[in-house]
């Protein structure tokens, strides 16, 4: 996600307002089994509500019996007594853009291989099933649950935004379950993307009123229409996650790069021609300098969104109040995430700037290929540099002392301020100390090594340091005065 407009350029501004790894393969293979999610789902626009019916189909890929499988509601965060809210009071006013309003994920029923449910969790974020059997290595079980969302007027990643509705986290989402400690619970944190996922293969039916023109990650198989209203049949298998976005106001423009189909969404982009070269140029560029995009269809979708944009496989979200310069910017800085969180994936809970710090940086690198776009990787670093400086001398005055270690919970952040100047900033400046350190050939070569050695698995701190040893360099100082936060800027 990026938090704030085009943060390489201008310098990062945010309130000083104070809140409080395991290697888990989801590799494609002919010898692996997928979960999946087959969902049946319909909008009602005059009742803000999505009803909807997940069929998952579990896999059981690790070496204990299973007897109760837990997903993530991200969609509980929009309750009104949410512990955790989802916004923070710096972005509010922008997010509500009609007074605060509220929602929440309502679980009617659970059926199948499942014996019970609870809603449970630090703030009632989590679905914990009760299997009827222990599933078994190698087996399986179909988990049936019926719901509903209340979708809250909000412009963020799941609600009814000014002229759109932004439909991510719209399932119960398994968590992921690491050895020897059960399924990671993933709290809604407002402080960075609180998401940590497996892939899976998603199978997804909407039907809508006719009106609206469907965006979705992956690709549309079938439209039926009936009356008033259209079923959209929509599906992406490797993916660890699915969004939609549904506007009457669409229009798109289509471009194919290879094999892919790139499709762009818009209602209102004055500057178009700068957006689309944005979208894609860059994805020209991370194709040829980290390696094949794996998925057939890409879309970028412009949105109300309270932040610059926000990732998901095969689609990112943009915000519609971005100049021509920082939308550039920001299609550029979500495109890489297609890379560095989507293909390959980390727990963003707990190691944020895995995924954000080579995300800022890769875009960098793309602004150093396309120069004629009015951003330079040199003034990116800059800024980086300058506004990380800034952020350790107003702490250091502030508290006496600066936590600047980067593996960190995201609830550990003191505010949205920290976190921007640990995961985007200083994430940046270490990958720039890397490329100095071993020039452009061996830094993309590492990246490329990291891409195709963890595509479709959740990578790890270590993963990422030995592709960059994998080059015959010594990068364990450098990576652990980073990390431990010894290292003097």
């Amino acid at each position: 996600m990026l938090f704030l407009k085009r943060m390489c350029v201008f310098a990062v501004i945010a309130s000083m307002v104070v809140s409080m790894i395991v290697l888990t393969s989801c590799e494609n293979n002919k010898n692996e089994v997928l979960n999946e999610y087959n969902i049946d789902a319909v909008y009602n626009e005059d009742e803000q509500k999505l009803t909807a019916v997940l069929t998952f189909e579990y896999y059981n890929g690790i070496d204990v019996d299973i007897n109760q499988i837990k997903f993530n509601i991200y969609a509980n965060a929009y309750r009104q007594d949410a512990t955790y809210k989802p916004i923070s009071d710096v972005y509010k006013q922008i997010a509500y853009y009609n007074g605060e309003s509220y929602g929440n994920m309502i679980i009617n029923s659970v059926s199948g291989d499942a014996s019970s449910f609870e809603v449970i969790g630090l703030d009632k974020n989590i679905l914990a099933v009760n299997l009827t059997e222990p599933v078994k290595p190698k087996q399986s079980a179909t988990v049936v649950v019926d719901y509903e969302i209340n979708l809250a007027n909000v412009n963020h990643r799941t609600g009814i935004a000014s002229r759109s509705v932004n439909l991510s986290n719209f399932y119960p989402v398994l968590c992921v379950y690491e050895s020897g400690k059960g399924f990671y619970e993933c709290e809604y944190y407002f402080c960075g993307d609180p998401f940590y996922s497996e892939c899976a293969n998603y199978n997804v039916n909407i039907t809508v009123d006719s009106e609206y023109i469907v965006a979705n990650s992956g690709k549309q198989s079938a439209v039926k229409t009936m009356g008033d209203s259209t079923m959209y049949t929509l599906s992406l298998d490797s993916a660890r996650d699915f969004a939609i976005v549904l506007s009457k106001d669409f229009n798109i423009v289509r471009e194919v790069i290879g094999e892919v189909e790139l499709n762009y969404y818009f209602y209102d982009d004055t500057t178009l021609d700068t957006s689309l070269k944005s979208a894609v140029e860059s994805f020209k560029f991370y194709q040829d300098t980290f390696g094949s995009y794996p998925y057939k269809n890409m879309s970028v979708v412009q949105t109300g969104f309270c932040y610059g944009g926000m990732e998901y496989p095969a689609l990112t979200m943009i915000s519609d109040n971005l100049s021509a310069l920082d939308a550039a910017y920001t299609i550029a800085h979500e495109n890489a995430h297609q890379w560095w969180y989507s293909a390959v994936g980390n727990n963003q809970l707990e190691s944020s700037w895995l995924d954000e710090g080579l995300t800022e940086y890769s875009t960098a690198m793309f602004f150093d290929f396309i120069k004629d776009m009015g951003i330079e990787k040199e003034n990116c670093i800059a800024s980086a540099t300058n506004n990380y400086k800034a952020y350790f001398s107003i702490y250091s005055q502030i508290f006496g002392e600066v936590d600047t270690t980067m593996n960190r919970k995201l609830c550990d952040y003191l505010s949205e301020y920290e976190y921007v100047n640990i995961a985007y900033n200083k994430g940046m400046i270490l990958f720039d100390g890397l490329f100095s350190v071993l020039g452009e050939n061996k830094f993309n070569r590492a990246l490329s090594s990291y891409y195709e050695k963890n595509l479709f698995k959740i990578a790890t701190v270590n993963d990422l340091i030995e592709s960059f040893k994998g080059q015959g360099v010594d990068v364990n100082g450098l990576f652990t005065s980073f990390i431990d936060g010894k290292v003097v800027i």
